[in-house]
Order: C-alpha cells, then structure tokens, then sequence
C-alpha cells in the first residue's frame, strides 16, 4: 500500500457540527457536504454531521446528492444551484430538493414532477434562491415575487424556503452583509404581502452563522465549519472547532547531498552545507500546490518544521532534514500534528494568499482516506 494517506476525524466532524448547532439555535442547521465534503468524504462526513445534530444536507450537485441517497441516506438532501435539464428527471427521482431562480428552472422542474407522478400529497420540495448582492445565482429581488407565485401556484411542487447567500460575512465589520440581509428582509415581506407562505429563510454560511447572529434566521448552511476550520482567520476560536483532516506521508528515500548541489526540478534549492535530503511520496498530483515551496513550506518529520527543498514535482517532494537522523518510514505530516507543532489548512492558505477551503478540496482522490470512526 502506498505510504500516504489522510485521516479524517469522523468524531471531530460530529463535534463541530454540535458545537454549531449548539451556537446557532435556535435554528436548524445544514451541513454541507459538496465536493465530497469538502476532500474529506462526502457519505461519511454526511453520517458524522448527523450524528452530530445536523437537521439537513446540502450539496452542489445532482450526482452528489445521489451518492447519499446511494449510500442509504434518507435525511432532506438540498441541491444548491438550479439542476440543468439534463439533471431534472434525476432530482426529482431521488427525492432531492431543488432549487430554483429563473422561469425555466420552475417550469421544467414542474414538468419533470408532473412526469413523476408527484401531486400535491407528494409535491418536489423546491427552495427560492434570491440574488441579493453577490451575482453568482439567484432570481433578481424584483422578480422573487412572482417566481414565488409560480413556485406555489403548481401543484406538483411545494415551496419549502426562500434563501440567500451572504458574500463578505467572512469580513467582519464588513457593512455589505448588513445590506444583503435587508434587501432578503425585503423580498421576504413582499412574498408575504401576496399571501404566499415560506415555512423556512435562510441566509447564514458558516462566517455568518459565527458572526453574524442576524443571519441565522430558521436555518444555517455550514460548510467548512464542520469541518473544523474557521471561514477566516479573523473567526478562529468563536466556536470551538476541531480539524478532522490530517494529512501524512512516510519517508521513502533518504540520501546525503553535498553542499551547493541543486535539487530537484530547475535545480534552484541548493544547501549552503551537506545536508540529509529525504524524499516524500506525494506531489502536486495529490493536492500538493507546486508553489508551496518557493512559499517557505515545510513538512513535519520528527516533530520538527522541515523546509520542502525544491520544486514540488508531480509524484514527490524533497525536504531539507540538515543533520538530523532520518530513516525510510519515518512519519511526515503535511497537515496536522506531530508531537509540540502543528501545520494547519489555514497555514498552506495563508502562504498561497487562497483560502483553505481551495487547501481542503485540493486533495486528491487519489490520497487514500482514513476514517476513525464516530464514538458510539
């Protein structure tokens, strides 16, 4: 078996949802799970989040939400963005709950449940997303009313939430969340106003779940934060999150190198004195960004900060372990802890001006995950 793999906390995944839940009630909370949960497994992160007291699930596509279904889950399961045509039959025949904002998205999700048999005793659930600032997705505010209208108005479908998307809550202080709730507020009041009934609103990511208690409303929608990782530097330690990805390697070559040597690809790192050059199974195939290095990263072997020498390549990377005893099999930890020191998503973030979220969905398919499993 190839000696890299990830570990993922499925009891960390659970603590954090409860942790949430727990900071936001009274609402409901959603875990989201898209993008294979965010690298950390999609079904198992799902079965953790609720063990831990997640309400729903959320994820970004059609085929994601199957893999639940699939995998025996029976809980809601929300598709964020407006399914393709292609996609619709499927939605529906997975008892997946849609979302819709333009025209067409209702009308073929309508004729796609009509097709299915669903009436009004068992209607496709159908949630309204509202474009309040951020102009990704989302129906206009001054056309959230009579898509409502069409929404409620079709037997086959029943409209089970309005909701936006908050753009800067990760800024605290930022003003224009304040901005997006009001204009949402507003849309709310005019459904209202024309007699349609919402039985749910929500608006809140994690960042604003944690920071912005106005947000919360009936539901909130957290993604990295069960996870364990704070949506932004400025939020670390609001709520208390544990990782639940660790990432790990062992040696698989060790070899001196004389002073002034180049190593690896373009031969551009080159020790100042002899040095000890362990090689590390995984690269940039593997979520490893091949910038990571000329950034100033290091690995943990030994408990010790190592410097990665050279260009990350595709399949290994090389580490300065100067004149320290390192053996083939030594354990390397890429992200997690190994005895006093830690290197955090967030630290391979902040090094690479990304974010961690890109750090976590970045890792490979092809890195083997590890699961402890839930405390029973």
């Amino acid at each position: 078996m190839r000696p890299v793999w990830a570990e993922v906390d499925l009891g960390a995944i659970s603590a954090n949802t409860a942790a949430l839940r727990s900071a936001v009630a009274p609402a409901a909370l959603c875990a989201v799970v898209k993008a294979d949960g965010y690298g950390h497994g999609a079904v198992a992160s799902a079965w953790a989040a609720l063990a831990g007291g997640a309400d729903v699930l959320a994820v970004a596509l059609v085929a994601e939400g199957v893999e639940l279904r699939d995998a025996g889950i029976d809980t809601v399961v929300m598709v964020l963005s407006q399914a393709s045509a292609d996609e619709i039959g499927t939605l529906v025949d997975a008892d997946l709950d849609a979302t819709v904002y333009t025209p067409s998205g209702v009308q073929g999700l309508a004729d796609a449940a009509r097709r299915a048999g669903r009436t009004a005793q068992r209607p496709v659930r159908v949630h309204l997303k509202v474009d309040t600032g951020m102009h990704r997705v989302g129906v206009q505010p001054a056309d959230a009313v009579a898509l409502a209208r069409t929404v409620a108005d079709e037997p086959a479908l029943e409209l089970r939430s309005v909701f936006t998307h908050c753009a800067v809550a990760d800024e605290p202080g930022n003003p224009f969340t304040a901005v997006q709730l009001e204009r949402f507020d507003a849309v709310l009041a005019a459904i209202a106003a024309a007699g349609i009934e919402v039985a749910c609103t929500h608006a809140a990511n994690t960042a604003a779940a944690i920071d912005h208690p106005g947000a919360r409303r009936d539901l909130v929608r957290c993604g990295i934060g069960i996870y364990g990782i704070a949506p932004a530097p400025a939020l670390e330690g609001r709520v208390p999150l544990t990782p639940a990805l660790s990432l790990h390697a062992r040696v698989s070559h060790v070899k001196r190198v004389a002073a002034g040597e180049g190593i690896s690809y373009g031969l551009r790192y080159r020790p100042e004195v002899e040095t000890t050059i362990a090689t590390v199974p995984l690269g940039y195939a593997d979520g490893l960004p091949r910038r990571l290095s000329s950034q100033g990263g290091t690995v943990l072997i030994g408990g010790v900060h190592r410097p990665i020498a050279g260009s990350v390549t595709m399949d290994q990377i090389l580490v300065d372990c100067g004149d320290d005893p390192v053996e083939v099999g030594d354990e390397v930890v890429l992200i997690g802890r190994q005895g006093a020191e830690t290197i955090g998503a967030g630290d391979w973030a902040e090094r690479l001006d990304t974010i961690a979220y890109e750090v976590m969905c970045g890792i490979s398919p092809r890195v083997p995950r590890r699961y402890l499993e839930v405390p029973s």
